[in-house]
């Protein structure tokens, strides 16, 4: 270990030391929106060359011996917080549910490899770009795993729940506006949506006001799953969230079904007898919440044959030597961030109001604070270079779209002390802390999460690079917060906040609307523009059907991101699954063709580690 690298640990335990006073939690955390996941943490690199490559994890493992009957898939879900329970695609809105209703998917679209929807699931779609309609057309035969027969009622169900006045969840946006009549549904001048019409029992039509290449990835406002109308329909949409309909008597499409749940503790599925492509060869499949501070023990020790999220990378070196698991990996949709509170969401006008008194609006503070942050230092120290340093807010698996040669904010101190100068940002009673422009204290208020043992470490490193170049930041509420009391503040517009690290697990369509958009209840830094509106518009335009004009959108989106930086992105992940020895085949390439209904084990219990 180098001398830079002893000189960062001494100075994480005296600043430890000192903030221990006024923080007894310990942790940090990342969490994956829909489209738009709040995920908990992130990671990143400190040279490119030594940053472990995708290729160094195996996309999935294949173990010898014969398989037995049936059987039990223990999964852990690595959090530090009970998880919500809310088991519905149009209203959940943290990763660990997504995570869990992975066994239990309503998608009726499968993806290729470049994320594209192909025929290859439940529906397939053809594109009337002329006409600015799309048509869906259902599998005969599919069943909900009650029995029932899907029907197109349950395709269009989750339209009319997500336009519906009373509808309170994040997925009325932009993108769902642009379907015909969706915007009358939801003012109440209409009793459904216009747009959508049932043209048989096996088909579906959508009108849409415009169409754009981002409906081959399910944008534009289409919707990928279904949700049971024989269920639903009859429960009003104010009372869908309490509902047993979407926290203990679930319904799905997936492979298996939800049988017991604990609230926040686990969850317990069994084989979907009516799943579309047949059986699981596993009886079950039982979840279970997980403490990251237990979770490489209970691997060694053969309590679960995988984990239900990523696994941290600052774990690593923990089950890295480990002879009864097989650590799978591929490059995540998923990027971290620093967000800087810049206005207020209107609810009722359902758009963003930019302060333009803000404590963050000016454009240089925020860069300033960009370049004073010291990512490979932490990536290095913390994530075993399983991580690298966010240059975009595209994540590099979108090849198409991901802009490579964007510099980023790299750790540049003097830069930074730099533009705060020139912002006028001065150092007026010699205290070594900047005051603001008026002469008075300045103080900034970060808020970050509680989660993975490093969280206070890391927080309290990049509080001493930001007080490096003369900036008092604090952690807002003096600690670091639990996960959804995170997100339920820095979504609320909480006063005390004035910037915040978080992530997005982007989901397979890349277009930044739904994030980033006037319209979006994501876009948690409350920035919009003429400008920034116009690049998001051209990028999900008709024009945009020619690729290379919806490219160089994206590009150009990227870079107006960067110079005005409301959001700057800190790290990429790579996603790390470790797989117990007893589980048969297992795969994560997002080209393969792998399902759950085909895992099968070798053994009656995981396989412990002689290690």
């Amino acid at each position: 270990m180098n001398k830079k690298i002893w000189a960062l640990l001494a100075l994480l335990l005296a600043l430890m030391l000192v903030l221990g006073a006024c923080n007894n939690d310990g942790n940090t955390s990342s969490e994956d929106p829909p489209e738009g996941t709040t995920t908990d943490d992130g990671e990143t690199d400190a040279e490119a060359e030594d940053t472990e490559e995708t290729a160094s994890f195996p996309l999935n493992v294949e173990n010898e011996g014969d398989v037995i009957d049936g059987g039990t898939l223990k999964v852990a879900l690595v959090n530090d917080s009970p998880f919500q329970g809310i088991f519905s695609t149009v209203l959940y809105e943290d990763g660990y549910d997504a995570d869990i209703m992975e066994f239990a998917s309503n998608a009726i679209f499968q993806t290729d490899g470049d994320f594209l929807l192909n025929g290859e699931g439940i529906a397939s779609m053809e594109v009337d770009q002329e006409n600015n309609k799309v048509t869906i057309k259902i599998r005969d035969g599919v069943k909900w795993s009650d029995g029932e027969p899907l029907k197109i009622e349950d395709l269009i169900q989750p339209y009319l729940i997500i336009g519906h006045p009373d509808y309170t969840g994040v997925r009325y946006d932009v993108d769902f506006q642009n379907i015909v009549g969706a915007v009358e549904y939801h003012d109440g001048k209409a009793d459904t949506i216009s747009g959508i019409e049932k043209v048989d029992e096996t088909t579906l039509e959508i009108s849409f006001n415009k169409l754009s290449p981002a409906i081959f990835s399910g944008g534009d406002g289409i919707w990928t799953s279904a949700e049971p109308s024989h269920i639903l329909k009859d429960i009003p949409v104010a009372d869908l969230l309490e509902s047993d309909a979407v926290r203990r008597d679930i319904v799905t499409l997936g492979a298996f079904k939800f049988d017991k749940i604990i609230p926040g503790e686990s969850v317990q599925f069994v084989k979907n007898e009516h799943y579309w492509k047949g059986a699981p060869k596993l009886d079950q499949v039982l979840v279970k919440t997980v403490p990251s501070t237990s979770i490489s023990v209970a691997l060694k020790t053969g309590e679960y044959d995988m984990t239900a999220n990523t696994f941290s990378s600052d774990k690593y070196p923990e089950i890295e030597d480990l002879d009864n698991i097989t650590v799978l990996g591929r490059n995540e949709l998923y990027y971290q961030y620093i967000g800087f509170k810049l206005g207020k969401y209107d609810i009722e006008k359902s758009e963003v109001v930019m302060d333009p008194n803000a404590k963050m609006g000016d454009v240089k503070l925020r860069q300033a604070m960009g370049y004073a942050l010291d990512v490979e230092q932490v990536s290095e120290v913390y994530y075993n270079n399983l991580r690298e340093r966010a240059n975009s807010l595209i994540p590099p698996v979108f090849k198409s779209f991901y802009d490579d040669t964007l510099e980023g904010y790299t750790y540049d101190p003097d830069k930074a002390n730099a533009l705060l100068d020139e912002a006028g940002y001065e150092d007026v009673d010699g205290d070594g802390l900047r005051e603001g422009k008026d002469g008075k204290p300045l103080e900034i208020k970060f808020a970050t999460m509680s989660g993975a043992e490093i969280a206070e470490d890391i927080a309290s490193f990049y509080l001493q690079n930001l007080k490096d170049v003369g900036l008092n930041v604090t952690l807002a509420t003096g600690r670091t917060i639990e996960f959804n009391s995170f997100y339920d503040k820095v979504q609320a517009d909480d006063p005390e906040i004035d910037m915040f690290m978080a992530a997005w697990g982007t989901g397979t369509n890349p277009s930044p609307s739904g994030l980033y958009s006037k319209t979006a209840q994501y876009n948690f830094s409350r920035y919009t523009s003429d400008k920034l509106e116009e690049l998001l518009a051209a990028i999900d335009s008709p024009e945009a059907f020619d690729s290379e004009y919806r490219s160089g959108k994206f590009r150009e989106w990227q870079e107006y991101m960067s110079e005005n930086a409301p959001i700057i992105p800190i790290q990429y992940r790579l996603e790390l699954r470790p797989v117990n020895d007893r589980v048969k085949f297992y795969d994560i390439d997002y080209a393969g063709n792998f399902d759950l209904n085909q895992i099968e084990l070798i053994a009656e219990e995981p396989i412990k580690s002689t290690k």
